[in-house]
This record gives C-alpha cells, structure tokens and sequence, in this order.
C-alpha cells in the first residue's frame, strides 16, 4: 500500500535529486541559461518521461534527503517563476530564501531573464544577492553577469566583471566587442579583437563581421584588408555572413569594385547579400546600378524583404523613379509592411524627392505613428518644392503635438526659412533653439547662421559666429560666403584674412571670397587669390575655376579671364555664361555672340540665365537685330519662356537704339505685367536720347511701382537738367525731400599697392587733395586748348558756366583717375570703380587722357565696363 501511494505521489517530491545519474537522465535544456555545460532540471508533475523503479522509491526521507529538498523546492519554484517571465516575483523569492540554498544556476536564470527584459535594476539586484551571499563568480556565472550587463547598456560594469573572468568563451567575446561598437567606441572594439588574438581566443564569424564593420567607420582600409586575408587563411571565406560583413566593409570605404567582386563570386547568395549590395550601390552614388541588381533579384526569384524596400525606395528618390517606387509601394502593402515606421517614412521620402508632394501627404495623413523622421522629411518636401510657409506651419504643428524636433528637423525648417527669406520665423526657430538648449550643436550654428546671411541678416549671422565655441571650414564659408552675397566684401576679406591664420580654406572658401575681390574689383587681393589656388591645386574644382573666370572678368581684365576660360578642360552651363555675361558688360557683343554659338556647338544647351546675359551683350552693343534674334530662337528653338529680365533687356537694347516709340508699344504688349526695371530701362533711354514729354509718362509708372527707389526720381531730375528745366528738377528735388528720401552720393576707389582709396563727389579730405585738383585744372585748360569743352549739362546745377565747370571737376571718378595718374607708374593700367553711372564727362575726359597721355583707363560704373585707349571707348556711346 505504502508502495502504491509512493507511485502517485508528484516526482518533486519522491526523485532523489541528489542522485546524479538520476539528474542526468531525467533533465532539460533550460532557455534562460546558455553558459552551463550541464543541464538543469525541469521538474513537470506526472511527467510522461519520467520512469520511477520501486525499489528505488521510498515513503520516508532520510534527514540529509529532507534538506536536500528544501533548497530544491527555492530553487525549483525561482525557476518556474522565470520560465512566467515574472522577475518581480523571482526577485522575491530570491531576497526570501536562506542565501546558503540559492545555487549559481539559480542567478543564472533571474539574471538571464533580467536581460531579456532589458531591467538593469533587477539585475544589479541578483549581483548585489551574489556578493552578500558569498556565491563563487565562477566563469558561467560571470559571463551571465556581464551578458546581463552589457544587454542592458551598463557596459561599464560588465566590462569590470569581464576583465577579472576573462575566458576562451568567443561568445563573450564577441558580446563585449558588439557593445562597444553599438555605442561608436570602434576602437575600443578593435583593441578586445587584438588582445583575442594575443591570448590565442578562437574567433568565429561572428567576431570577423564585428570587427570588419569596426574598421570600415574608422576608415582602416589596410587593417581591413588585413582582416580579408586572416579569415581566408582560418577557411571562413565562405561563410555567407563573413563574405557579406567584407561586402559592406568595401561599399563602406567605397571600393564598390571588390565589393561587388565578392558579391558575384559568393554561389549561395542570401537576401542580405542582395540588401547589403543594393544598399551600398544607393549609398555610393550608384542608385542606378542599384535599381539594376533589384531587378535581377526578383528575376532571380529571391524574396525581398523590408530592408530591400527600404534601399530600393531611396534608389527610386534619387533616380526620381516613381513608377518602380509606386510598385515597391504596392508590394509593401501586399507584404503588409505599409505599417511599418520606416517603409512609411522612406515611402514620403521617396514621393517628396521625386515631386509627388500629393503622395507624401497621403503617407504622412495615413501613418498611425509618426516619428521625429516623419515630420522631418515632410518638412523638408514642403522646403524643397519652395513651400517654405507651409513647412514652418507643419513644424510648429509638429511642436503642438508633443513631437520633440532633432537637429536634422531645426536644419531643415532653418533651410525653408532660408529660402522664403523668412527672417521673423527664423527667429522664432532661434528662439527655440535657445530654449532647449541647442545652440551649441555646430550644425545649428552652421543653419542659424546661413539662414540669416540668406535673409540679408548678416550681423545676427556674425553674433551666431562669434558665440560659437567651435567653428569648422563650413561656419567660416558661411560667413564669408554670406558677406560677398550680402554685398559686405570688404568684411569678407577682412574674415577670409582671420579664417588663413585658423585654418585652411578649401575650394567653397575660394569660391565664396573671389566674389568679393570681384565686387570691389580688388585685382590685386583676386591675384593673390588666384596663386593660392593654383599653389593647392583647386583649379581643377569646376566651382573654383568659373569664379576665377568671373574675378578677372568683374575686374576688367577679360583678356585673361578669357585664357583662364580656355583652360578649363570641362566647361559646364556656368563657366559659357560667365563667359558670355563678362564679354557683355565690356561691350565685346560680338564676342559673346561667338562664345554663345560656340557653347550649342559644344552640345550645352542654354537657360534662362544665358539668354539673360547675350541679351544684355546686345544691348550693350547696340547690336539690335541681334538681340531680336536671339530672343526669338530662345522661344522657339529652346522652348525657353520669356520672363521679365529677358523683357528688359529688349526694352533696353530698344530705348539704348533710340526706338523709344517701339519700346513703349513693345511694353503695352507685353503678356505679363512690366515692372519698374522694365518702365527704368525705357526712363534710362529717355533720357540718353532727351524725350522729356516720354519721360513723364514713363515716370508716372515707375514712381507708381517702386515710390521709395530714389534713383528713378534722379533719373527723371537729371533729365530734366540736361534739358535745363530747372523749374521741374526743383519741383521733384523738393518730392524726394517732402518723402524723405535721400540721393546715394557718387563714391569711386581705386586700388593702388594693395590700399584701397576712396572718392566721395565734391570731398576735399583726401591727403592728395590738392595735387588732385591741380592735375585735374591743368587737364581741363589742355582740354580746351585742343577744342574739348566741358559738358556743362551734366553739372545738373542751375547756375552758370564756371560754376558748372568747377561742380564737374569734382565728380569722383576724375578724383580716383587723377589719384591714378599721380600714383601709378606711366605704363600701369589706371583701374577705377564708381558706385553709379559714369556722367558724360568723365566719360569724355577719360578719352582725352587716354589719348593726350597714353594711358589706358578701365572704368567700371554700377552698368558696365568703359574701356578708354587712344582716346576711344569701347562702349562706342552705347552706355
């Protein structure tokens, strides 16, 4: 009977656990524990694999078997609450039983579970119960100890624990080397691989795809190719893992080549082969390619998978592919992955990039959770298609919805603020920045500050720069490429000049500070310039070289600018139209003619901005049958339409030829509404050619258009004056001065020994003043003496001929020529730079210099470029 009752009493009650041969064959795998050469017991009442002898059983336990099954009874129950999942209740259990009962296994399990649940705090819990209860820390449990650890991100303490456990255990290895990498620290990784090969550790596959990642972000070319070679000696060479770890290592350092070498030569190719080759292609600049090898992927009958999606739909955004993007969109949804947050974030940004904004909302409407990515990218959708108002809307309605923006979301809002010129709101995003404590993030600088320069803000740029606590090539390009578009050249000089003692410029510095040299018509810094970028070898950069071509040509010397021209080996779109454009505001329109047909010849088809500029050079050349040729060739043959630069430049090259009647009627007939540039350059021929009943009607539009442009009411005054209707230039003078408005004085400089000198019209201050004024009566008597009069009409003072004669003697650009003629040696080119027109005569005593002493004088005025030799202008009167 006491036989009987044993056999159905539950096993955890009768087995004798001390019994090793009985543990053995009766036993399980637990999941919780991986570092254990022996298995643990899984005890299940009524166990169909358990076989129970009768002569082994007994009703009545020995003392020892009794306590025996106590300990097992806390450490049975701990492991059945951890197969639960509960550790609240392991935990428990654990602090309640006596410390002496507890066995390593036992931590083993909570700790292993601690893990999976990512709970640091119930692991350091079993560490602490570890230490008081005097447990040994043996290898296994070590190794669980820093598995825990590392899987919940206390990589510190789990390295402590395994420096003072170290083992063979590859496993452990491995776990502490991909820690590592998880948080950036590759080298550290690195080091652990090299102390595993010291210590003769066995690596796997594992170890070499860590590694091999490790050294393509730090950019160790050599030591990954040593890493190729090691494994190939150690026969993983065909592992499908180690072969795609290599994979990405070469897209990683861009040696797409070898990657794609390795990818051919691999016969059992798996789906993240084919993701890690495509992804590399899209990440290479190869989107194409990668589009190809996608469709000999599915050709191939391999599945694709998320990770395929994802790659194949940024190909599609940068090839702007929306026909295969909308079929990958399909398959997501036939895959249901259309939920996922990251196939739903690339998909808006694939239909962004490609144009479809329709598209990109729909995703964004339908998409149930929306992630800082999200936002972003819509943002930037709404930037990109020039719906700068809409992506601030969409930003401060990502704020309202408790979405916290990124550095990427607060860049690319700065962008659409930027580029709708947006200052108020790019100060809102300012101040926000400031409040969340972001302003010391280098790319925010970098965005506040390029915002600001783009919305003409330049000294809320510089209080940006000056905080920055660190500034990289980008930040200083910002600046001075800020200064030079904001028309402040002499600041972007004076900064290029702090930037050379900090750092070394690269080609976008040099490219951003020739406009400056240029602007000031600074030869002299230009070929300072031009040596450092022939000393570094940058004028193989297409950007550099087209602004160098630019500098000589904004300087005066298209000769040179011409030779530079021919050097370039590459010509693109901008490089012809600089071209043409400077041989058009020297007056050489049958140059930029030639240049032009040269340009289609070459196979570059011209923009908008081309038929700009040869427009221009016919209008300066007085080239009129020309320029209605080119106008009409640019409609019909280039299908480019007319807007309203092209349109003035036709009433220009219309009123410069004196057909005044046909360019108001060619106005009236214009299909889009003319503004003031288009009715100025009309007023600007009035008055060359004297119409002074057109000019009023003219002016009647302009004041209309532009009432605060002071120059259009001294355009009107001046022609009034030539025409000596004084009682009007009194009335208007007495206008601009009810209005408040003030006339920009004329200022010309001249460079001389590197110094820039500055002339203000009527301004004796200058320490050469009196030298000046001598030269310049000594010229107007020889003037006289050979039959040159003074052209008193150009004084634009009522008052009589003397008084005129003197008002004309002291116009700025006679100052910086006489300065020039003082202070330039007999065969140096006399370069001089006026802030307005050239008044006609200047224009006349610059011939008669250059004819009476042999000089040659370039003159630059806020129109074109006069070029006076032998008593002749290049302009030949078309100015």
């Amino acid at each position: 009977m006491m036989i009987l009752m044993a056999t159905i009493l539950p096993p955890k009650l009768s087995l004798p656990l001390n019994n090793k041969k009985s543990r053995g064959k009766h036993s399980f795998h637990s999941k919780y524990v991986f570092f254990s050469n022996k298995p643990y017991p899984k005890f299940a009442p009524l166990s169909p694999n358990l076989h129970f002898s009768y002569d082994t059983v007994s009703v009545f336990a020995s003392p020892a078997q009794s306590k025996d099954n106590k300990i097992t009874d806390w450490n049975t129950k701990i492991y059945e609450v951890c197969e639960m999942g509960n550790i609240d209740k392991a935990i428990k259990l654990l602090y309640m039983s006596p410390k002496t009962e507890i066995e390593s296994r036992t931590c083993c399990s909570i700790l292993q579970l601690s893990a999976e649940l990512k709970s640091l705090q119930d692991g350091k819990k079993v560490h602490s119960f570890i230490c008081s209860s005097g447990i040994s820390i043996d290898s296994v449990l070590g190794s669980k100890l820093v598995f825990m650890y590392v899987t919940c991100g206390d990589l510190r303490e789990g390295r402590l624990i395994f420096d003072k456990i170290r083992n063979e255990k590859v496993f452990l290895w491995n776990l502490m080397m991909n820690g590592y990498t998880k948080i950036g620290d590759f080298k550290e990784s690195v080091s652990l691989f090299r102390q595993m090969l010291d210590l003769g550790v066995e690596v796997n596959s594992h170890t070499v795809s860590c590694v091999l990642k490790c050294f393509a972000a730090l950019g160790s070319v050599k030591e990954g190719k040593w890493v190729h070679g090691f494994l190939l000696k150690l026969g993983l060479g065909s592992y499908n893992a180690v072969v795609n770890s290599l994979i990405a290592f070469y897209l990683k350092i861009r040696r797409v080549d070898v990657a794609r070498k390795l990818f051919d030569e691999l016969s059992n190719r798996d789906v993240i082969s084919w993701n890690s080759m495509i992804s590399g292609y899209v990440a290479n600049g190869f989107s194409e390619k990668g589009v190809e090898l996608f469709k000999k992927m599915l050709y191939l009958g391999v599945d694709m998978d998320l990770a395929t999606m994802v790659s194949i739909l940024q190909a599609c955004a940068n090839c702007g592919d929306v026909s295969l993007g909308r079929a990958v969109h399909g398959s997501g949804v036939k895959a249901c992955v259309h939920w996922k947050t990251t196939f739903c974030n690339t998909l808006l940004d694939m239909y962004a990039k490609c144009g479809v904004l329709d598209g990109a909302i729909r995703v964004f409407d339908l998409m149930s959770v929306r992630t800082v990515v999200t936002w972003t990218s819509l943002i930037a959708a709404y930037a990109r298609e020039g719906l700068s108002d809409e992506a601030i809307r969409l930003f401060h309605e990502m704020d309202r919805e408790g979405v916290s923006p990124d550095i990427f979301t607060i860049t690319t809002v700065l962008h659409a603020c930027a580029c709708n010129g947006s200052l108020e709101n790019g100060k809102d995003v300012h101040n926000y920045i400031r409040e969340n404590d972001m302003q010391s993030n280098i790319f925010v600088c970098n965005a506040l500050m390029d915002m600001y320069a783009k919305c003409g803000s330049m000294e809320d740029a510089n209080s940006v720069f000056l905080e920055m606590p660190v500034k990289d090539i980008i930040s200083w390009n910002t600046m001075i490429g800020g200064y030079s578009k904001n028309s402040l050249p002499n600041e972007a000089l004076s900064l290029f000049g702090d930037m050379v003692l900090e750092m070394k410029p690269d080609g976008t510095t040099l490219a951003c500070i020739l406009p400056a040299c240029a602007s000031l018509a600074s030869l002299d810094r230009g070929k300072e310039v031009h040596g450092h970028i022939l000393r570094n070898g940058f004028f193989s950069d297409q950007q550099v070289a087209n602004a160098l071509v630019d500098m000589y040509v904004k300087c005066g010397v298209p000769v040179l600018a011409r030779l530079l021209f021919d050097m370039i080996p590459t010509k693109d779109l901008i490089t012809w139209t600089v071209m043409i454009a400077g041989y058009g505001m020297h007056g050489f329109g049958n140059n930029a003619i030639t240049t032009f047909n040269e340009m289609r010849q070459a196979g570059i088809e011209p923009d908008e901005v081309s038929f700009i500029s040869i427009l221009y050079a016919c209008s300066h050349s007085g080239l009129l049958d020309e320029g209605w040729r080119f106008f009409n060739v640019m409609q019909d043959e280039c299908n480019v339409k007319p807007k309203l630069e092209h349109y003035a430049c036709i009433v220009d090259l219309l009123a410069r030829s004196g057909k005044l009647a046909m360019a108001y009627k060619f106005i009236k007939s214009m299909p889009i509404e003319p503004d003031a540039t288009i009715w100025g350059a009309l007023l600007s021929g009035c008055r060359i050619h004297h119409d002074v009943k057109l000019a009023e009607k003219v002016a009647e539009h302009v004041f209309e258009l532009e009432p605060e442009n002071t120059g259009y009411y001294v355009l009107l005054a001046n022609t009034y004056a030539e025409a000596e209707k004084w009682e009007e230039v009194k009335k208007l003078r007495q206008k601009i001065g009810r209005r408040g408005l003030k006339k920009n004085p004329g200022c010309s400089w001249i460079e001389v020994k590197s110094k820039v000198h500055i002339f203000l019209a009527g301004n004796s201050s200058h320490p050469q003043a009196k030298k000046i004024e001598v030269l310049l009566k000594r010229l107007r008597s020889k003037m006289k003496e050979e039959g040159y009069f003074p052209k008193t009409r150009y004084a634009l003072i009522n008052a009589d001929s003397l008084q005129k004669e003197t008002a004309l003697c002291g116009h700025s650009e006679k100052l910086a020529m006489a300065f020039g003629i003082l202070n330039l040696p007999p065969a140096r080119t006399i370069r001089v730079s006026k802030n307005l027109r050239v008044c006609g005569d200047c224009h006349e005593m610059a011939k008669f210099i250059s004819k009476t002493l042999g000089r040659e004088i370039v003159l630059r005025d806020s129109n074109r470029f006069h070029h006076f030799k032998d008593g002749v202008c290049c302009c030949r009167g078309f100015w």
